[in-house]
């Protein structure tokens, strides 16, 4: 076998003496060429196959033109020149058929389009997350901004900035977790302690929703747990009314029960807020006529609001005899279960697939 190095590739070398020489010299090329195209395995190879072979400045059949074919004598050039158009166009033909080996290999098998789809399952906001969200959008709408805070507290602002006294029954271990070692830390029992945070770093107007987890000692069951959500609410400037937070109550309400719903106060007690109100909606599931949801009375406790207790103001130097607010806290747990028609709260809390996908 001719040696293919680019120093043995030179005429005077060849030891050819007739023109039949030249044949079997380029008949051993093609066998060299065949050989190695068998070992081409993926695009790489098959460009390196390429370069050594007709690459145009040191390609094999390059070197062959200017070593053999120029400096050949006239008797020999007819052969040379046939014997390497005959190696370039069964090089070419390789290539080409390799071409088309290696791309059937990185395509992989076939797609038989007969086959059903694969059905990828998309994951979607959790059924809290989107009352969240549409809570949310209902303030934004009218102006309020989203604040978040920390989920321990301390007592200060949990309790005393709101108007509840070291000895108030809420502040009982009975009711709220504490935290050994902390110094009085808690677990917040309500997201208002943002409303104190925020009064002392901003002045008015405010006007603010608060979401986030809290947490009470209630024994779990279809309708308490000891962790679940609330978004808080506050506004806070001149001259608001209780007829500001009433119109307010009853836009949201329609907003996220429907346009039928109507609305009523009940008096309450809070001790932030003063007056204090319970609001309630006409079931929006029978219309006010009485069924099940709504214990036959045609009406469902939604939350308790009020008009913001002035105590709170001197908390925070806020002056109560220029300015006014009102103040809401909701479950959103309780808002959830309401809108979906759902009468046990822990199933929000059990992670079961088939119960979450009804919600998209």
């Amino acid at each position: 076998m001719i040696a293919l190095e680019k120093t043995a590739l030179r005429f005077d070398a060849l030891g050819v003496s007739a023109p039949a020489d030249i044949a079997a010299v380029f008949a051993e090329l093609r066998a060299a060429a065949s050989a190695e195209s068998a070992q081409i395995r993926g695009t790489d190879s098959l460009e390196s196959f390429r370069v050594k072979w007709l690459g145009r400045r040191d390609g094999i059949c390059s070197r062959i033109t200017e070593n053999w074919l120029k400096p050949a004598p006239p008797e020999f050039k007819k052969s040379i020149g046939a014997g390497l158009n005959e190696l370039r166009s069964a090089l070419e033909g390789t290539i080409e058929s390799a071409k088309s080996s290696v791309a059937d290999l990185s395509s992989g098998p076939g797609i038989d389009l007969s086959l059903p789809g694969v059905e990828r399952p998309v994951g979607t906001h959790h059924l809290i997350r989107q009352t969240y969200e549409e809570v949310e959008r209902i303030f934004l709408s009218l102006g309020f901004s989203v604040v978040e805070g920390p989920e321990i507290e301390t007592p200060y602002y949990n309790f005393e900035a709101l108007n509840i006294p070291e000895f108030h029954p809420a502040r009982d271990n009975m009711d709220t977790f504490y935290i050994e070692g902390s110094g009085g830390h808690l677990l917040r029992t309500h997201t208002s302690p943002m409303q104190i945070r925020t009064m002392e770093k901003q002045a008015p107007p405010v006007r603010i929703v608060v979401p986030g987890k809290v947490y009470r000692r209630d024994n779990p069951d279809a309708t308490h747990t000891y962790m679940f959500h609330q978004i808080e609410g506050l506004a806070v400037d001149n001259d608001i009314t209780f007829c500001d937070f009433r119109g307010t109550v009853e836009h949201f309400v329609r907003e996220f029960l429907g346009p039928k719903v109507k609305t009523r106060l009940r008096p309450s007690y809070f001790p932030f807020t003063e007056p204090s109100a319970e609001v309630d909606a006409s079931c929006h599931i029978c219309g006010g006529s009485g069924c099940r949801t709504c214990k036959h009375s045609g009406w469902i406790e939604m939350f308790g609001a009020g008009m913001v207790n002035p105590a709170v103001y001197g908390f925070v130097n806020y002056d109560p005899k220029r300015l006014s607010g009102f103040a809401f806290g909701m479950g959103v747990d309780r808002l959830a279960m309401l809108r979906y028609g759902m009468t046990d709260l822990q199933v929000l809390f059990q992670n079961d697939v088939r119960f979450l996908r009804q919600f998209p």
